[in-house]
């Protein structure tokens, strides 16, 4: 789906929201416990301190944690792309005015040193940073692919940094493509794209490397709109559909044995914020849905998943702390910021 129509249709959506009854319960978001099995959750909508008037915010898109213990969001509003917080919620520090279309956010450890990678959709590139804002590369649109002929046809959501330090760009918002470059930034090769066999995707948001088995670590690329995640070997070569019915899932971040995701919105109730929070195992089933169904499998076979609880409205991504917190930053949901939620033992 192209950007543009996916903001025109999901703000119809909004207004027709604003004219109906809420379809939330009367008990505060707070009092409910949100997911099932071990992973159950309390949540915190005020766990940001940031002042509205002077910090704000219009789409959070995503979320890391620095060495520091720090939580990095971005977001596209230009008088403070990225805001740096305690895990109290406390604003420690703020950058960037530079890029309007801020939406992936990737932290990767470079001998050391802590480095930045943003995808701007607005400007068609990836811009790798240090920690503060310092601009170290930028990547264009790729055209060594032989599949681009304009800036405006790449429009990249999400990046993906190998151990060697080559880099994964998500074309999510443009042709779905997956494109390779090493660590100096120089076209290595392409993959996935569009198209009717399983390899293909269909709204290539996000991008991970799945290293929970460490010595054959694996790539996690999103297929939202298939309600999917495919895995791929680190070379390209598609391996098997991770199916997770009923949700637009964004991308994936591994924790420890587990695979979170925030999922945008429910099949079943496109465009009427219908957003939850799903967890998989190790072997990539779905164990947990925060303000969502209770994970069924049928015959080996996922059924449909779906919002429950209206907490949420557009989830966009998630972060894990190392204390095992959650935060979670959402997409075209009033200028609202991440949340914060903390187990329940």
């Amino acid at each position: 789906m192209k950007r543009k129509q996916f903001i025109q249709q999901s703000s119809l959506a909004a207004t027709a929201m604003l004219l109906s009854p809420s379809i939330f319960t009367s008990a505060k978001k707070e009092d409910i416990i949100l997911g099932q099995g071990n992973k159950r959750y309390r949540i915190n909508t005020k766990w940001s301190k940031a002042d509205a008037m002077q910090y704000p915010v219009k789409d959070c898109h995503e979320m890391i944690q620095d060495k520091k213990g720090r939580i990095l969001l971005l977001t596209n509003e230009t008088k403070n792309n990225v805001l740096i917080y305690d895990r109290s919620g406390k604003l420690l520090s703020y950058w960037g005015t530079e890029y309007p279309g801020a939406h992936g956010l990737t932290l990767f450890n470079e001998n050391g040193e802590e480095v930045l990678f943003i995808c701007d959709n607005n400007l068609h590139q990836v811009i790798k940073t240090t920690i503060d804002g310092k601009v170290l590369m930028k990547l264009d649109y790729p055209k060594e692919t032989g599949e681009y002929t304009k800036p405006e046809e790449y429009v990249p959501t999400e990046t993906a940094i190998a151990a060697n330090g080559d880099i994964y760009v998500a074309d999510g918002y443009g042709k779905d493509f997956i494109i390779q470059y090493n660590h100096k930034g120089e076209y290595i090769r392409h993959f996935g794209g569009r198209g009717t066999e399983e390899k293909f995707l269909k709204n290539a948001h996000g991008v991970c490397i799945d290293t929970r088995i460490k010595e054959n670590p694996v790539l996690i690329v999103t297929s939202r709109e298939q309600n999917a995640f495919k895995r791929y070997t680190m070379e390209g070569e598609f391996i098997d559909t991770i199916s997770l019915p009923g949700a637009w899932v964004c991308r994936p971040v591994i924790k420890g044995e587990y695979l979170y995701a925030a999922v945008l919105q429910s099949q079943n109730n496109l465009w009427k914020q219908s957003g939850f929070v799903t967890i998989l195992d190790k072997n990539n089933k779905c164990i947990s849905n925060l303000a969502g169904s209770e994970p069924v499998y049928k015959d080996g076979k996922p059924e449909e998943m779906f919002q429950t609880n209206k907490i949420f409205q557009y989830p966009h991504d998630v972060c894990i702390d190392d204390e095992e917190n959650m935060y979670v930053a959402q997409w075209n949901s009033g200028k609202e910021y991440p949340y914060k939620l903390e187990p329940v033992a």
